[in-house]
This record gives C-alpha cells, structure tokens and sequence, in this order.
C-alpha cells in the first residue's frame, strides 16, 4: 500500500492578498523582497509586543511589592483634605 501524498507534488506557496490569490514562485524579485521585508516587520512586531507584555508584568510585580512595603509605612496627614 502506498502513501498517495508521497508521489503528488506539493502544492504551489501562494500569497493571499486584499482578497487576491498570486502565484508566490511568478512573482518578481522585487515583490518578494517586499514580501521578506514584511515578515521581519512582523517578527519585530511581535518581539517587541512581548517585551511590553513582560515589561507590564515585572511593573505589576514592582507595583505589588511597592504596596506590600508602604503597608509598613505610616503616611502622612493631608493638611487640606476637606471632608
């Protein structure tokens, strides 16, 4: 018995763009830079959206601890608090 996707060819890598499909191995070269230049793009969006992400986490953390310490503290009057 054999494996029928063994002997298809794989299928053609194709760009879906502003609801048109394109032959990914016919487009130009200068296509497919840009193309490559909007991955990176990509990448660095993301990379960038997680360090936010962890930088808001270790702020929390900070602001947790920061609260967990004043606990301790005696604040101070407020002169001019008016009820």
């Amino acid at each position: 018995m054999t494996d029928s996707n063994q002997n298809s060819n794989p299928p053609k890598p194709v760009l879906k763009f502003e609801d048109k499909s394109y032959d990914m191995n016919s487009l130009p070269d200068n296509v497919k830079e840009l193309l490559k230049a909007l991955q990176v793009a990509d990448a660095q969006v993301k990379m960038h959206q997680d360090t936010i992400n962890v930088l808001g986490m270790g702020r929390k953390a900070l602001g947790l601890q920061l609260k967990q310490q004043l606990g301790e503290v005696a604040p101070i009057e407020e002169e001019n608090k008016e009820d």
